[in-house]
């Protein structure tokens, strides 16, 4: 029986009392390294830019005027006739004489602005 049980029970050894040392010891850091580096790429790959696209619509919104044309979360394309500063809402037009009222954070973008860029000079005549 013996023969038997020392074939089907595996012997257990004790560890040398030295260790590891613990977390910050080489071997501990290079535990955690991968995890820090996936973190590291996660951020610069897919939160970082998310974050400056929010910043940029944030201030898209926040610049928007009379006769811009927008897109709203549902699809919808229509012009901005009203902007209402003491509530959050816009009334933008998105057929003739149909005129319908959205709240400001459902436009995810604008489309055409009817703002002049800067650096556009009139053309000079010879």
């Amino acid at each position: 029986m013996t023969a038997l049980s020392d074939f089907l029970v595996t012997p257990a050894y004790a560890q040398s009392a030295g260790g590891e040392g613990g977390l910050l010891s080489a071997g501990g850091l290079m535990s955690i390294l991968p995890y820090v580096a996936m973190f590291a790429i996660f951020y610069f790959l897919l939160i970082r830019p998310q974050q400056q696209k929010q910043k940029q619509l944030r201030a898209q919104l926040a610049a928007i005027r009379r006769g811009d044309r927008v897109l709203t979360a549902g699809g919808i394309i229509g012009v901005v006739q009203k902007i209402r500063d003491d509530s959050n809402e816009i009334e933008i037009e998105i057929a003739p004489n149909v005129r319908v009222t959205v709240v400001r954070e459902t436009l995810t973008s604008v489309v055409t602005s009817t703002a002049k860029p800067a650096n556009d000079a009139a053309p000079k005549a010879d």
